[in-house]
């Protein structure tokens, strides 16, 4: 309030204090009422001095702004989330690499990325902290850090860093034009890395002295070596620039690339008296250039003996400080002692081309790296330059690619080769049941008609373990107990195994409850236990046994395959031979096997592997000869929401009859699955017109009067079942579906996306397509009394 606004409040109070008198004459009433007005005024200051107000009447709010500035790095991309999972801060960094400011987890990151991180996150939320070790967008790779951050601990910040990749032209121009390359030119080396087309890209000081003198370095990038040097008769090489006065020196040139393709060379120059009549002295020089290089270098003599190695060499290799081996030979297993010794001793007689051998560290095992063989003058006694080059990881990542590749190709032709034998499976069943219908026990043709519907069953059986490693069969999961699960087929496994295996059975405390499919899981169980009995032909002990596993223990681990999370494992162990070293990886492949032909399908471990990757978890297999096989199986602990109970199992549905009448539209390609089909449902009363393909469906469809059912095929040629029912659906809504095939229900159902429909896998009997039919007439007569 300003003083004028002050002064007039003051006025007016006066004026209505004497015009008060004016009209009563009573003192005692005028001075109560300036009293009144005193104790007003006096309360009105006191709340404002006790409550000042906001300026602008805006509520003070987190400054966003000021965040975001301390936030602000070149190197780190930070974003910040609340819990509702929305963005609140982020750098500038984030949104050049993200492209805008988009929300974590949902970021354009290829592959699996997007999944990874919201791994991450929620164990963020759950542990304080979550990491992705590599992540990728386009050319750029990250690692992510989550954390849980806020007094509350209700924000999650997200750090996003580049992986640093090592450039070697970079940082050999680095060191020359820093204080390395200072320390080479006061040892007398002249030093100079020259691109491809032999013009300077960076030189020590040493060097430019020499070659430029000591005007003309300003703008030396970019400049020819080769008028910087000059030959003479005798092949001695001089700085051009130094005339006659000039002092001979010594080239080594040292390449940074293979030598069959073109790339930066780095050259150091010596005086050639040096390298002449003090030889100690020279390679003194040379090993200082060596031990600044980041690679591994080593120099051997022309007897095939090490005169030096730097220390990324000796890391290199795996070899302990202060132990020089005396031969390169001394380094690699015994099978590239020979290889290792011929091609040095062909290199320090004069060959000076370089070569790569692909080698076997001893320290290392059967992991290959690749080493790089110049044969070298003018360092004295040293007549070979080693190159080691650790390509271990490379290797790995190459074997893991590789058999992810096959195994999904394998895949991708296990659940074809299962899709078009279901349809051949159909047919041979549904013709079984139809003659089993003319013939009763007793008759000469029933018994063989119940032979080969045995085999077919039989068959069929083997294309659901060719969608189990396909991974698309069907599952039904349950959330239940793993020692439950065991406790079932504990009886079946005393009769496969025999009398001469024994059974171990043990059970940890504090399993988590998972939700697998029962039935499946208990193959598993199976197949591992047939597995075990046949490795153990004399007799022994199958021991199977449950434990818990914390996230803290799958971080011990160090698995590179396993999320951090709470598993239930279960592990089967038998006292067999064991599993052989080459022959354990290929365990899990389909269609291999050790076993005597006629005694495996090669499906068994594959078919597990298939389940359990199929439910979220992971099989791990470990064995060493003489010592028996375990395999682990490792299943995450179901987490059940909230507020939410266990549903209870689903009630034991009536069994339906195989008896009905109404109009049938059966679509179906396959010329023998449809003739059967077609005769199984009108011996069971209902009218049934065909359809081959999609396209003839829907003219079917339009020249009818009334159709109660849609029997139809999922893939077809020229159109396909789900694209012929949207189009039926458009003019029926209310119309009822049953799809049929070979391919599994689960994968189906989440490729067909169509409300209201019923399936049916194949291969099926007469009876089970009758049933469905009945099934999924009365379906939709429920759907139309509800609705």
């Amino acid at each position: 309030m300003s003083r004028f606004d002050a002064a007039l409040l003051g006025g007016l109070a006066l004026l209505s204090v004497g015009l008060l008198f004016w009209a009563t004459r009573d003192m005692v009433v005028a001075a109560g009422f300036v009293a009144g007005l005193a104790v007003a005024a006096g309360a009105a200051i006191l709340l404002r001095r006790l409550f000042p107000a906001v300026a602008g009447g805006e509520t003070a709010l987190p400054d966003w702004t000021m965040l975001r500035l301390a936030v602000d790095h070149d190197d780190v991309a930070i974003a910040i989330t609340d819990r509702a999972g929305r963005l609140v801060c982020a750098n500038d960094l984030f949104a050049t690499w993200m492209g805008g400011f988009a929300t974590p987890p949902g970021l354009p990151l290829e592959g699996r990325g997007a999944e990874l991180l919201k791994n991450a996150g929620r164990a963020a939320w759950r542990d304080g902290e979550g990491q992705v070790e590599e992540l990728a967008i386009g050319a750029l790779r990250l690692r992510a850090q989550v954390l849980r951050a806020g007094h509350a601990e209700d924000y999650l910040v997200w750090r996003f860093s580049a992986f640093e990749r090592l450039d070697l032209v970079t940082e050999i121009s680095r060191h020359l034009d820093g204080p390395a390359g200072r320390t080479l030119g006061q040892a007398g080396i002249m030093a100079a890395l020259v691109n491809s087309e032999g013009r300077l890209r960076v030189a020590n000081q040493a060097f430019l002295l020499r070659a430029l003198g000591e005007g003309d370095q300003a703008h030396y990038a970019g400049r020819d070596v080769a008028p910087l040097l000059r030959l003479d008769d005798a092949g001695t090489l001089y700085f051009g620039r130094e005339g006659d006065r000039a002092a001979p020196v010594r080239l080594i040139q040292i390449p940074l690339v293979p030598a069959d393709s073109n790339g930066p060379v780095l050259l150091a120059l010596l005086d050639e008296e040096i390298g002449v009549t003090d030889r100690g002295t020279a390679q003194t020089y040379v090993e200082t250039l060596l031990s600044l290089l980041p690679f591994g270098l080593a120099m051997v003599d022309r007897d095939g003996r090490f005169l030096y190695m730097n220390r990324a060499f000796v890391r290199a290799a795996g070899l302990s400080e202060g132990k020089m081996p005396r031969y390169p030979g001394d380094i690699v297993v015994r099978e590239d002692k020979g290889p290792l010794a011929d091609m040095v001793r062909r290199h320090s007689s004069g060959q000076q081309v370089g070569g790569d051998l692909s080698i076997r560290l001893a320290a290392q095992g059967d992991e290959p790296v690749s080493m790089r063989i110049v044969g070298v003058r003018g360092l004295g006694e040293a007549a070979v330059l080693l190159s080691l080059k650790d390509s271990s990881e490379e290797s790995r990542l190459k074997r893991q690619v590789a058999q992810a590749s096959k195994m999904q190709a394998v895949g991708q032709l296990a659940g074809g080769v299962a899709h078009d034998f279901n349809n051949i499976l159909t047919a041979v069943l549904g013709s079984c049941d139809l003659m089993l219908m003319r013939h009763t026990p007793g008759d000469s043709d029933y018994d063989d008609i119940q032979q080969i519907r045995s085999n077919a069953n039989r068959a069929a059986s083997l294309t659901r373990q060719l969608l189990a490693f396909s991974r698309q069969q069907t599952l039904r999961p349950q959330i239940l107990q793993l020692p439950d699960v065991i406790s079932e087929v504990s009886h079946l496994l005393k009769r496969l195994i025999g009398e001469t295996v024994q059974l171990s059975v043990r059970h940890g405390r504090g399993l988590g409850a998972v939700r697998a499919d029962p039935g499946q899981l208990e193959q598993v169980i199976i197949n591992l236990a047939v597995n075990a009995r046949d490795a153990m032909p004399g007799g022994g002990t199958l021991t199977m046994e449950t434990y818990p596993v914390s996230s803290a223990d799958v971080r011990a681990m160090g698995s590179e395959i396993m999320p951090p999370a709470d598993y239930s494992a279960l592990k089967v162990s038998d006292t067999g031979g064991g599993i052989p070293a080459d022959v354990l990886p290929k365990i899990f492949e389909p269609f291999f096997t050790t076993k005597d032909v006629g005694k495996g399908t090669g499906l068994g471990l594959s078919t597990v592997y298939g389940i359990i990757k199929q439910s979220a978890g992971f099989i791990f297999a470990d064995s060493k000869p003489g010592e028996g096989a375990s395999f682990t199986i490792y299943l995450p602990v179901h987490r059940a929401e909230s507020g939410a109970s266990v549903a209870p199992p689903p009630p034991v549905k009536p069994k339906k009859s195989q008896w009905g009448t109404g109009t049938v539209l059966l679509v179906e390609d396959e010329d023998m699955v449809r003739a059967v089909a077609e005769r199984a449902l009108a011996r069971a009363g209902y009218t049934v017109v065909t359809a081959s393909q999609g396209e003839e469906g829907l003219e079917r469809f339009a020249a009818m009067d009334k159709v109660d059912l849609i029997i139809s095929d999922v893939m077809m040629p020229t159109m396909d079942g789900p694209t012929m029912v949207r189009a039926l659906r458009a003019k029926q809504p209310t119309l009822p579906v049953l799809f049929m095939s070979g391919y599994a229900e689960e994968q189906l159902r989440q490729s067909i996306d169509i409300a209201d429909v019923s399936f049916l896998p194949k291969p099926f009997s007469v009876a089970q397509l009758t049933e469905a039919t009945s099934a999924a007439l009365d379906a939709a007569a429920q759907r139309a009394a509800h609705g």
